[in-house]
């Protein structure tokens, strides 16, 4: 295991933790379900290889009553049955914004026109800045070393 380089940046930039924490709460007041969320969130870390956001994620997801069969098929959630049309749109969108290098059209039509007839443009903008903040958040965690609490 490695070393913990420094504390969290926005931990040592005391207006940035205060901006992180309104774009966080503006996700959570958009509607959109907080289990859906955590599942998007998990997701993300499970794509970047951050310990601290999937183990962020997978407790989250818990404490909102996911069960343990959907935690544990969230990186195979197209080859299993456990995850609704609303759900599985939302992941596809979220690994879209993720990887967004991976592909000449990093969102597709059909990834975004998917995910835009299960949500409005409201909770669309949740769902991505939910995904950009998980995505910081495990840009931040990789760099320092954050470790696992």
């Amino acid at each position: 295991m490695s070393i913990e380089r420094m504390p969290h940046p926005a931990a040592l930039l005391p207006a940035a933790v205060d901006g992180l924490t309104a774009v966080r709460r503006a996700v959570a007041d958009a509607g959109l379900p907080g289990d859906l969320l955590a599942l998007t969130r998990l997701r993300v870390s499970q794509i970047n290889g951050c310990g601290p956001g999937v183990a962020g994620g997978v407790r989250q997801a818990a404490a909102l009553g996911v069960s343990p069969e959907r935690l544990a098929a969230v990186a195979a959630w197209r080859e299993t049955p456990w995850f609704t049309g609303a759900e599985r749109a939302a992941l596809a969108l979220t690994e879209a914004v993720t990887r967004l290098a991976d592909q000449p059209d990093p969102v597709p039509d059909d990834v975004w026109d998917l995910a835009a007839k299960h949500f409005d443009q409201r909770e669309l903008a949740a769902l991505l800045l939910a995904a950009a903040i998980a995505n910081l958040d495990d840009r931040l965690d990789r760099p320092t070393r954050r470790q696992v609490s």
